[in-house]
């Protein structure tokens, strides 16, 4: 088995010796009734094909299995249980198995994260028959899931290349708690570069990531609700008014520049990105298309980005989450040039851009032909392909 220093010891409540299917148990029963409680045994955990059609694999879930193998053990209650449900079982296996655990299981296996391929083990299990009968499923579900999310990961990374960023947005479609931890730590190991899942950052050390949504910015109707609020300026800056002042201020020049008319950039949505300002002027990133992101969107987005200038403070970008993605980007970093060129403001040239939405693979290949103009990609990953891994 590998070091207990290697690896964290804590695992998953829900990952124990119960988490297996009842055939393991009956199976083995048979084997401690045969007398084969001795008998060495290897298991070879390998898969028949790669998943999404694909020709590679990447295989994750290992250093779950090593934790699942260092804390396996039966409890009372497990026992307890057990004995409810089998109640013919003769006694002295329970004793049996209430005093075995896995170190005497030898470990086998593929660095976590390595390109595999079918029908190549994953892992070797080496050890007495009826216990590594009994790690059987939980070994298999815990590789299972873990590499169609990586594998589905690394086909994402290849997709957008190398310099886009990709962040895995899709904790509340996730197949529950468990599932929507387990992807978001398996996303980056597959090649994400960030999650907005808060408890895989503190347990896993993943980049958290995460603006504002729609229901922000419907929230404000009016620039009322945030008029007489103001801000305080990074060091010395000592700007020509307030926050809201210089926002309308460069509403009315930028609609002259970009041939927007300011009578249809929505207030409320204004105002919400006035209060974000306020709240995060170091990161203000908005999302863009509550309403138009044309007509209101942009143009909000830098008034207020330019009015933040103002103050010492540079905007970092804008999110996109509906309509022609590609199109959209492209015409926002045109605006952004603009704006650079005629302001000598180099720095908007380059402010991000994400996009988002129920973005897959197939979508990602073509955005890239459409010439999506992006930094960011925000992707609420699905993981609804089956993957079989079989001992």
């Amino acid at each position: 088995m590998a070091d207990s220093e290697t690896f964290s010891c804590q695992s998953n409540g829900v990952v124990q010796p119960l988490l297996t299917d009842l055939y393991q148990i009956t199976m083995a029963y048979a084997y401690w009734k045969a007398g084969k409680i001795d008998d060495v045994a290897v298991f070879d955990l390998f898969f028949r094909k790669n998943p999404f059609k694909g020709e590679f694999t990447i295989f994750a879930g290992l250093e779950e299995c090593i934790k699942y193998l260092m804390n396996f053990k039966f409890s009372d209650s497990d026992i307890k249980y057990l004995q409810s449900v089998m109640p013919d079982v003769d006694d002295g296996f329970w004793e049996y198995v209430s005093n075995i655990d896995a170190s005497s299981i030898k470990v086998y296996a593929i660095p976590e994260g390595s390109v595999v391929f079918p029908k190549i083990p994953l892992m070797k299990l080496e050890g007495p028959l009826p216990i590594v009968q009994l790690l059987e499923t939980t070994m298999l579900n815990l590789v299972n899931y873990a590499s169609l999310v990586a594998t589905n990961a690394a086909r994402f990374r290849i997709a957008v290349g190398p310099k886009i960023q990709l962040l895995e947005f899709g904790l509340r479609r996730a197949q529950g708690p468990d599932g929507g931890l387990s992807a978001s730590k398996y996303c980056y190991i597959g090649g994400f570069d960030g999650t907005s899942n808060v408890l895989a950052g503190k347990k896993y050390g993943i980049p958290i990531k995460g603006t504002h949504a729609h229901s922000f910015v419907n929230s404000f109707q009016s620039l009322s609700e945030v008029a007489g609020q103001n801000m305080k300026p990074a060091n010395d800056v000592k700007p020509d008014g307030t926050v809201m002042e210089l926002t309308e201020k460069w509403l009315q020049k930028l609609g002259l520049l970009l041939h927007i008319n300011i009578d249809e950039a929505n207030k409320g949505e204004r105002a919400s990105f006035l209060a974000y300002a306020k709240a995060f002027p170091s990161i203000f990133l908005c999302l863009i298309d509550t309403y138009s992101v044309l007509k209101s969107g942009l143009l909000n987005f830098l008034a207020v980005a330019l009015a933040l200038h103002e103050y010492g403070y540079k905007a970092v970008g804008v999110r996109l989450d509906s309509g022609d993605l590609a199109y959209l980007s492209r015409r926002c970093r045109d605006a952004f040039s603009k704006v650079a060129a005629r302001y000598n403001l180099p720095w908007v040239a380059n402010l991000t851009i994400v996009a988002s939405n129920d973005i897959n693979e197939e979508t990602l290949h073509s955005l890239k032909e459409q010439s999506l103009d992006v930094s960011k990609v925000q992707v609420q990953m699905h993981a609804d392909a089956v993957f079989y891994v079989c001992s």
